[in-house]
């Protein structure tokens, strides 16, 4: 079975109203959002940048979907990266202004997900795909996985990547994907903290589906507050990030989850989270 199209133990899909490059389909509260161009290596050209936005802005909007896993189509790619030969589109239809290019217009350039996302890569993975995973919470290789940012040999510097990965993994690490352009397989990804988990391939979106479950049973809003804290405290003095963390805490304290979550304790069953 194709691992990235086998859509795991769920019922009830949920389709996104959009075109066929990129999908998205929900089983329960997990979406599944694949890169579906297999035959052009899951390549970014135009019509997959406009599926792919319209898919995490879905994912962003559904107050059913609580967790998103993203996979390529077919057994050998992930993301080939930006289609060289369909290029045109590939970033996205809005320019920019003066004040504001680049911006943020795409997953990969840093649209605000503070729902759990796991990254379950089939294939090679490259460029923008690459970029996508490293903005993922959970990255879960195939033994058959690569990774690489190929920018620097084609004499194109690598952006959003140098900026995301030496905050995930070990400067020379980091440097070592970024400066040589040459790929890592996925047990070098493993060792230098880019993948969390290797697994045989066959098995990659049965594991994918298996710590999505594990995520839904927290409280979906008690989940982003707490994923939220910790994106935005990054960058906060000690002060400064404990006070919003708190503010955040009452926030997400005055919910009817939270209220759900304090009676099943006292009544000693699970609770039945709404996300509200």
């Amino acid at each position: 079975m194709d691992p990235a199209t086998d859509p795991g133990p769920h019922d009830g899909p949920d389709s996104g109203p959009f075109g066929t490059a990129a999908t998205y389909v929900r089983h329960g509260h997990v979406a599944t959002i694949t890169y579906a161009r297999p035959e052009a290596a899951n390549a970014v050209n135009g019509a997959m940048r406009r599926d792919l936005n319209a898919a995490w802005e879905r994912f962003q909007a559904d107050e059913e979907a609580w967790v998103a896993i993203v996979t390529g189509a077919g057994d050998r790619h992930f993301c080939g990266g930006a289609d060289l030969v369909d290029s045109e589109g590939s970033t996205g239809d809005f320019a920019g202004t003066f004040w504001e290019i680049p911006t943020v217009n795409s997953f990969e350039s840093g649209l605000e997900v503070f729902k759990p996302t796991i990254a379950a890569v089939n294939g090679a993975c490259v460029g923008y795909g690459l970029t996508a995973v490293v903005s993922c919470d959970f990255v879960i290789a195939s033994e058959r996985a690569t990774f690489s940012w190929p920018e620097v040999t084609i004499g194109i510097p690598t952006i959003v990547g140098a900026i995301r990965l030496p905050r995930k993994v070990a400067w020379a690490d980091a440097m070592e994907l970024l400066l040589t352009g040459e790929a890592v397989d996925a047990d070098r990804a493993l060792e230098m903290g880019l993948a969390w988990r290797v697994v045989p391939h066959d098995d990659l979106m049965a594991e994918a589906h298996a710590l999505a479950d594990r995520l839904c049973r927290a409280a979906p809003l008690a989940a982003r507050a707490t994923k939220e804290v910790a994106v935005r405290t990054r960058d906060m003095g000690w002060t400064e990030a404990v006070r919003f963390g708190e503010t955040m805490r009452r926030v997400a304290g005055a919910t009817a989850d939270a209220a759900e979550g304090r009676a099943a304790r006292r009544e000693g069953r699970p609770p039945d989270w709404e996300g509200r």
